[in-house]
Formats: structure tokens, C-alpha cells, sequence
């Protein structure tokens, strides 16, 4: 068993949880704006996102299947969005966002991360 957390898995679950402060904080934003029912979806799915960070810094298997779940249909949505809109971000936006989005995937399953979460 690895004793200390690889840098991917690091620099995945930063990411997460970077993902579900900002998820959070505009659910609140929303809510006091009041848009109740998207806000209110928002503020758990931000909630849930962070639980799901803390799992991956504390070698949570399930946290790192959600995790790879998520990025598994982020890839298939930027997949199908290439070229459905207008410009230069129809293409690159949803290359971006599916090739940081294979990265987290990776890194999520290397040997050292493997060993991490066993």
C-alpha cells in the first residue's frame, strides 16, 4: 500500500473540490437570489462534490469510482459537443474540457494510484 497520496490523485481531487467550493458558493448565490429549485439542486450537488473530494484524500474506493464515473461521462459529453455550436469554442472548448477530463481519468488508475486506494 502506497503511505503517502501520489501527486494525481492530488491534483484530482484539488480539482474536485475546487469544483464543489464553486458549485456551492453559486448555489448560494442562486438561492439568495431567489431561484429556489435550481439553487437548492446546486447547493446538494456542491455538497455532494465535496464529500466526494474528501473521499479521495481519505482513500475512499467510492469516491474515486464517482469520480471516474463523472469524468467517464464528462468525456462522452465533450465527445458529442464538438462542433454544436458557433466559432472557435464549438471545437475547442469541448477538446479541452475531454482531454483534462481523460488526464483526471488516468491519473486516477496509474500504479501508484491503484495502490493508493487499496
Amino acid at each position: 500500500m502506497a503511505r503517502s497520496r501520489p501527486l494525481g490523485v492530488t491534483i484530482v481531487a484539488i480539482i474536485v473540490l475546487v469544483s464543489g467550493a464553486i458549485g456551492t458558493i453559486g448555489a448560494i448565490i442562486s438561492l439568495a437570489n431567489g431561484s429556489t429549485a435550481s439553487g437548492i439542486i446546486s447547493l446538494i450537488l456542491g455538497i455532494l462534490t465535496l464529500a466526494v473530494a474528501g473521499g479521495l484524500f481519505a482513500r475512499s474506493q467510492i469516491a474515486r469510482i464517482i469520480t471516474a464515473i463523472v469524468l467517464v461521462l464528462q468525456i462522452a459529453s465533450s465527445i458529442f459537443s464538438i462542433g454544436s455550436g458557433f466559432g472557435t469554442f464549438a471545437i475547442t472548448w469541448p477538446l479541452i474540457s475531454g482531454i483534462l477530463a481523460l488526464a483526471a481519468l488516468i491519473l486516477l488508475f496509474t500504479k501508484s494510484a491503484n495502490s493508493y486506494f487499496r
